[in-house]
């Protein structure tokens, strides 16, 4: 299954790799702008003033009603980069619009063995997160690494306060903005056209996949989570790659998303023993068995679309 098949094509006097360039550097900006909009539009419901809200937004432990605040922010910006800044693009470039990247077919086998596979790799990626938690970079980076380390652990309380719902309406605005939102402007920008141009342009899929997946990673600015979130990215390529429909890394990424939302849910009602920060390891025994029940699903999945293509 060939994605070039979308006739996603670079405008006129841009190659391929600059085209790839321009949208990622469009949708991070894109980002970075819709989330000052939306906390633009918070103000009015904010208490104190501008400077004050900023502050909090970067520090809002302890501050329960910075939580809406941060996640229209969130979503404003993701739709704003990651969706709308997306489509402008290509209906300005190519008069077309986003349904060029759904229009092969797909059934309803693919999607399940796509939740399927997700959620098996999962189990096998709790190998890498551990490894990747727990990297020791060489002496003469110890600067970065102390850095690096400070801005996980940051990171990672704003993520313990983000997801510590107190009620359903906290749950419903954090699915939407991360299982919903993010999964869609995420797989557009990095699997629906940066991957697709550096294919044009490298005429190597794996190159095309691999380097969209490092860069899926690396705009999450979370070094000790970096392979883990690298490797997911590229399940969501080669998916992409295999269909030909933007639609399966989608719902996988909207699996891996939601799957781990709910997962926090139930473990905040005590009905698992699940905990958001633990970076440890499944069992070995465990992992090897949904590896190779994941490498099974993908063989199973790649083919499917490889005797729909030839027949």
């Amino acid at each position: 299954m060939d994605i070039s098949d979308n006739n996603i094509q670079s405008p006129g006097g841009v190659s391929s790799l600059g085209a790839a360039v321009v949208v990622f550097l469009l949708a991070l900006l894109g980002t970075l702008f819709g989330s000052i909009i939306g906390m633009a539009i918070c103000i009015p419901f904010y208490s104190g003033s501008v400077l004050d809200l900023s502050e909090a937004m970067a520090n809002p432990q302890g501050n329960e009603g910075m939580k809406s605040i941060l996640f229209f922010s969130q979503g404003f910006g993701s739709a704003f980069g990651m969706i709308f800044i997306p489509m402008a693009y290509l209906k300005v470039t190519q008069k077309r619009g986003i349904d060029v990247f759904f229009q092969k077919p797909i059934g309803w086998l693919p999607l399940v063995l796509t939740a399927f596979t997700v959620i098996s790799f999962m189990v096998v990626n709790s190998l890498f997160i551990e490894w990747n938690a727990n990297f020791q970079f060489p002496e003469f980076m110890s600067g970065f690494e102390s850095w690096a380390r400070a801005k996980e652990d940051h990171l990672a309380e704003i993520t313990t306060y983000l997801t510590d719902f107190k009620n359903v309406g906290d749950f419903v605005m954090a699915f939407i903005v991360i299982a919903i939102i993010a999964p869609i402007g995420e797989e557009l920008v990095f699997r629906g056209f940066i991957q697709t141009h550096l294919h044009k342009f490298s005429k190597n899929i794996h190159v095309a996949i691999w380097v969209s997946a490092i860069l899926f990673s690396a705009i999450h600015m979370q070094f000790f989570g970096f392979i883990p979130r690298l490797l997911l990215g590229a399940l969501f390529g080669y998916l992409y790659h295999w269909s030909g429909n933007l639609i399966v890394p989608m719902i996988a990424h909207f699996v891996n998303n939601g799957f781990t939302l709910v997962l926090v849910i139930m473990a905040k009602r005590e009905a698992i023993p699940y905990d958001i920060e633990n970076t440890e390891s499944l069992p070995l025994s465990t992992v090897l068995i949904f590896a190779i029940i994941t490498t099974g699903l993908l063989f199973y999945f790649r083919n499917h679309f490889y005797r729909s293509q030839v027949k």
